[in-house]
């Protein structure tokens, strides 16, 4: 069963990896860099700000520094405990069949931190700003998915690894939302 499930997505990611050119090649390796969206970090920032004040928003720096923190640790810990081979470690001898541009490879793939990280960003940023701005959780929402598909774009992740990140990572934001607002009752709205 598992083996099925690893050829299909094998497939599916060589299929999805193919899709992509050249002429696009710099648009996907700019969404994939970290630090391409400082730019929206800041503006979420303020928008926090701006709805809820200083105090709430040393709140929400603090949460979001524990949750990034979070997602990330745990992805470390899920990639050393299955070990798997990201696609661009040709374990699967499919080397010459993708398409590989990312800046480097990493050594274990299972799951994907870019998505994880990215979807809990965007869960918490969207529910904590869904009072003010009802329709943020879905662009939130999108560019989490297209941060995660530049993953498989680049070479780097299997589209499970995309999946499970983008799972752990929604769940991670709700957690953490809730944590937030727990936090805004206890200490500003008390």
């Amino acid at each position: 069963m598992i083996e099925k499930i690893l050829k299909y997505d094998t497939e599916l990611f060589l299929y999805l990896n193919n899709l992509g050119s050249e002429t696009w090649d710099w648009l996907w390796l700019a969404i994939t860099n970290k630090l391409t969206f400082i730019p929206m970090y800041a503006i979420l920032l303020f928008l926090l700000y701006k709805k809820f004040g200083w105090k709430a928003l040393i709140i929400f720096i603090v949460v979001v520094a524990l949750m990034i923190t979070f997602t990330d640790q745990i992805t470390n810990v899920f990639k050393r405990g299955f070990e798997r081979p990201r696609p661009c470690r040709d374990e699967a001898g499919i080397f010459d069949q993708m398409r590989y541009i990312a800046v480097r490879c990493g050594k274990y793939g299972f799951f994907s931190g870019h998505s994880s990280n990215s979807m809990a960003a965007a869960v918490f940023a969207g529910l904590t700003l869904k009072p003010y701005y009802k329709n943020l959780i879905f662009i939130m929402l999108f560019w989490s998915a297209v941060v995660a598909y530049s993953r498989i774009y680049v070479g780097v992740h299997y589209p499970v690894d995309i999946v499970c990140g983008l799972t752990f990572g929604a769940i991670s934001g709700f957690m953490f939302y809730k944590l937030a607002q727990f936090l805004l009752k206890k200490y500003i709205t008390a």
